[in-house]
């Protein structure tokens, strides 16, 4: 159902089924489409009060119909992540869209989100089919295993799935060692069995300082 046309925009083939994508990124459709606003970020009562508590400002929109839609935001590069029954986890300003067979929703990420202005949650999806998540220029998908944990500096983190546990740890990130940033600075730390996807850009963050 999920295709790219280049490595910017996202084309969705729709039989009646419907999409969740973030709201505002159609750029064109063809076909008889209905379009409905939705609360981003999670559904149900306990998605509504994590957005209440972190204030995240993330809006999906639903789109059903049939024919084929196209996405797009702000010339962001586009990764396709095919889920089988497991979890992605994401940050909410690079998730583009979603199919009808995964469930979105919030969890608890520690001092890492309350450090980005995102508040205390991050995005999560889960099931069965495709999503679409976004980044600034090409993502890089990095394997942690048992013997390689892997360090990320959070400008620069997007996802990641699989068993892996993430900690907080302070010390010099890559943008306070090149003297861009002060104060005490952190960084992410992966252990387990999985995947993370950087970007090679650094959003705007305060900089990984707490």
């Amino acid at each position: 159902m999920f295709r790219l046309q280049g490595s910017k925009v996202l084309a969705v083939d729709m039989t009646g089924d419907a999409v969740k994508a973030k709201n505002g990124s159609m750029v064109a459709y063809d076909g008889q489409m209905a379009f409905k606003k939705m609360s981003g970020g999670g559904e149900g009562i306990r998605g509504m009060v994590t957005r209440r508590l972190t204030g995240e400002q993330m809006t999906l929109m639903e789109v059903k119909g049939h024919g084929t839609c196209w996405f797009a935001d702000r010339a962001s590069e586009i990764n396709l992540v095919n889920l089988q029954g497991d979890k992605l986890f994401v940050e909410s300003s690079n998730l583009l869209a979603t199919d009808s067979g995964l469930r979105t929703g919030t969890t608890f990420t520690g001092l890492r989100g309350a450090s980005q202005g995102n508040g205390l949650f991050t995005t999560t999806i889960e099931g069965h089919g495709q999503a679409a998540i976004m980044s600034d220029g090409p993502a890089v998908i990095l394997r942690v295993s048992s013997q390689y944990p892997l360090t990320v500096d959070p400008g620069a983190y997007i996802a990641h799935q699989g068993n892996l546990r993430q900690s907080f740890q302070s010390g010099v990130t890559f943008r306070t060692f090149m003297g861009e940033g002060g104060g005490e600075a952190f960084q992410i730390r992966f252990e387990g069995d999985g995947l993370v996807y950087v970007q090679p850009s650094e959003r705007n963050t305060i900089a990984g300082e707490v």
